[in-house]
């Protein structure tokens, strides 16, 4: 994050963008308004589930009040990913820094920055100026460092949940012009200062988490995709094409997020614990009739329902998205299962042995 107090330090950010470092500048197209937050540059992931030590730089510790909100920028990380992304945690020991102080490599105008080079192994470090800081804009004030919190100041939470988000991988999100979906993201090119809408959320907004799972995959098939995300997904049936009258038929069906590169590594993954029902066609019919919902299966992405066969029908699968999620409604294709007529053996004594007389064409 390079952060500004006004409009007259906007200006200036954007003119002096040039001069950022490489590892905190973005690169790539940017991505469309209310889409994922574009990647940041072209940096290396990190391991899916991988877990990122830091400790604090001796030469730079923050003081109690900024080291609690770092640490809890590192826990809001941990509990709204929604997805197989890396996970901060501070110990004893470590290469990876984070420093305060007035000995940064941030931009001229940057409150906070980070260098995640070295990764998927270590980072660079990450860098928070001090409260006071003077600015040709005016004075950096962290609110934890007031004793009673003025308009104007910056939340350590929230700007060092901006920095975790970088070291993620993630870019500054793409808002709208007038920003109102500001807070669907919370790595933004400049944070809110207080009383502004987001100026303490301390929580990855839906977009973030959107490339978050794009880059590491969902936590298990049964997470919810993020609503930022509108994926397109398959439904297969499966189950017998005849049965006999009065017989029943597994009916099976998988779905799956569509394979498509679009989709990075949730192309082709299966999804648990969703809407989905059977519907059925009488022959001759031109409209579907629901059968019933079709309960999740031990096999992640499956689905099964028994039902009873009394005639010939066509039978489909529907999935219905949540609007909770970004996902697109799919429709299996339509199996026929044919009602066969049952063969029930006769029984008959030839030369004194009993046998089986089966009827022609069972």
């Amino acid at each position: 994050m390079t952060t500004r107090l006004s409009s007259k330090g906007r200006r200036a950010a954007l003119a002096m963008s040039a001069a950022l470092l490489a590892t905190v500048a973005l690169g790539g197209p940017a991505a469309l308004a209310h889409g994922p937050d574009p990647l940041l540059g072209s940096g290396t992931r990190w391991a899916r589930d991988q877990v990122v030590p830091y400790q604090w730089d001796p030469n730079g510790p923050p003081p109690a009040w900024a080291a609690a909100e770092i640490d809890a920028a590192a826990d809001d990380i941990e509990r709204t990913i929604n997805s197989r992304a890396a996970t901060f945690t501070r110990v004893a020991s470590s290469g990876n820094r984070i420093y305060y102080g007035i000995l940064v490599p941030c931009s001229s105008y940057g409150i906070a920055c980070m260098d995640r080079s070295g990764a998927p192994d270590s980072f660079t470090g990450m860098w928070f100026r001090p409260h006071n800081y003077p600015f040709d804009w005016g004075t950096l004030k962290w609110c934890q460092a007031m004793a009673t919190m003025a308009n104007g100041c910056y939340d350590v939470e929230n700007v060092a949940l901006d920095e975790f988000g970088h070291m993620e991988l993630l870019g500054h999100h793409v808002n709208y012009s007038d920003e109102r979906d500001f807070s669907d993201s919370v790595v933004q090119f400049a944070a809110r200062n207080r009383p502004k809408e987001g100026w303490n959320q301390h929580f990855l907004g839906r977009c973030d988490v959107a490339r978050l799972q794009l880059e590491y995959s969902l936590q298990s098939s049964s997470d919810h995709v993020s609503t930022c995300l509108n994926l397109a997904t398959t439904l297969a049936i499966g189950g017998p094409t005849s049965v006999a009258t009065g017989g029943s038929a597994r009916i099976t069906g998988t779905l799956k997020i569509a394979v498509a590169s679009a989709a990075r590594e949730l192309s082709g993954d299966n999804l648990s614990g969703r809407s989905v029902t059977l519907q059925r066609r009488a022959l001759g019919s031109t409209s579907w009739s629901t059968v019933g919902t079709v309960p999740p299966s031990a096999t992640a992405g499956t689905y099964g329902l028994t039902i009873a066969i009394s005639s010939t029908a066509d039978y489909r699968l529907v999935f219905d998205a949540s609007v909770t999620e970004g996902l697109i409604d799919a429709t299996s294709a339509t199996l026929r299962i044919t009602a066969s007529s049952g063969c029930t053996a006769a029984t008959g004594t030839t030369r004194k042995v009993q046998e089986q007389i089966v009827p022609p064409g069972c």
